[in-house]
């Protein structure tokens, strides 16, 4: 097998994962349910950013990020919450950065990191070591070395984007940054985001894909891959083990009950105008939802009715009839 840099071989099993995936990817109703379905691609997106939270010991629930996120008051330590609040943001960029720019990702650490870290988007200027307690088990390159591997990083990167699968290239790019460790803090967060914004950029689903909740539900495989890769001076293993980790993921989320009901329900046009008017507003009526949409009368109320039978929204009111009923995206 040919080594190439940065370090790593291309295996046997990471050509299956990477057939694999792509084959399931390639779903029509994986596709068109995550991409037009608001609630799942929020709800995707709530857990990526609590998982990738939480692998940094972020105390928030999953509900009080969903509070945070709604605007709601939580009860927390202020730090969480902002975290919270700053991935939220982050996340929502990701489709207008560059993913082979490395200003883009200081752009993106500083947005992660906002009111948290004082050198915010800027690479650090100290040491850096990894401990087991009290145990050093990693120590980072110099400080002074980092802005020349962070270039020289990126472009290999932007040589390879083209002949490289982007499965593999996000990979080895998510090792390679956790082993310069740029920046004093937000690594491990600024790490993921970094590789679904490289995937998303090639395949739109991955936008929406949590791999986060995957990667923290294999932590401690997550950290040992990493240490191994440390020891062995190359990052083919660590390639592999996220090759599993997205397999694993689009394998959960096609398996789950949610999307395999929505796929069967795929939403038009007007149908996903009246989801996004409803979650704009919170809380609003039939007559204003057909005045913001510019929606039909008779077509609104039938499409309210099947949003209704298919849980989607929810009606608050006493009953159909009530003239003051209003609608709000179902819990």
């Amino acid at each position: 097998m040919e080594t190439n840099y940065p370090p790593y071989k291309i295996t046997e099993k990471m050509l299956n994962y990477v057939s694999d995936i792509m084959k399931k990817i390639g779903e029509a109703n994986y596709f068109e349910s995550i991409n037009k379905y608001p609630e799942l691609r929020r709800k995707s997106r709530i857990k990526s950013i609590h998982s990738s939270l939480a692998i940094e010991n972020n105390q928030l629930s999953l509900f009080q990020v969903e509070d945070v996120i709604n605007g709601k008051p939580v009860i927390g330590e202020q730090k969480d919450i902002q975290e919270v609040k700053n991935a939220y943001e982050a996340y929502e960029q990701i489709d207008k950065v560059n993913p082979y720019s490395v200003e883009d990702l200081k752009k993106t650490h500083g947005i992660l990191t906002f009111l948290i870290e004082k050198d915010a988007g800027k690479f650090r200027n100290h040491g850096e070591a990894v401990y087991d307690g009290d145990v050093q088990i990693f120590m980072a390159p110099p400080h002074t070395m980092v802005p020349s591997l962070m270039d020289n990083l990126f472009n290999w990167m932007n040589e390879v984007k083209d002949t490289l699968n982007p499965l593999i290239l996000s990979s080895i790019f998510h090792y390679e940054f956790v082993y310069i460790h740029p920046f004093h803090d937000g690594n491990g967060r600024t790490a993921r985001i970094w590789q679904t914004a490289i995937l998303s950029h090639w395949e739109k689903a991955f936008t929406y894909l949590p791999i986060e909740s995957m990667i923290r539900k294999n932590q401690e495989e997550y950290y040992k891959a990493i240490q191994n890769c440390n020891n062995a001076g190359e990052s083919t293993e660590f390639i592999e083990f996220m090759l599993k980790i997205i397999d694993d993921t689009i394998d959960e989320l096609m398996n789950s009950k949610e999307m395999k009901d929505k796929s069967q329900l795929l939403l038009s046009e007007n149908e996903i105008k009246i989801i996004e008017c409803i979650r704009k507003n919170v809380l609003i009526g039939a007559k204003e939802i057909i005045e913001e949409t510019n929606i039909a009368d008779r077509t609104a109320r039938r499409i309210l009715k099947k949003l209704l039978d298919n849980n989607t929204i929810e009606m608050v009111g006493n009953s159909e009839k009530d003239p003051n009923r209003k609608y709000r995206i179902a819990e």
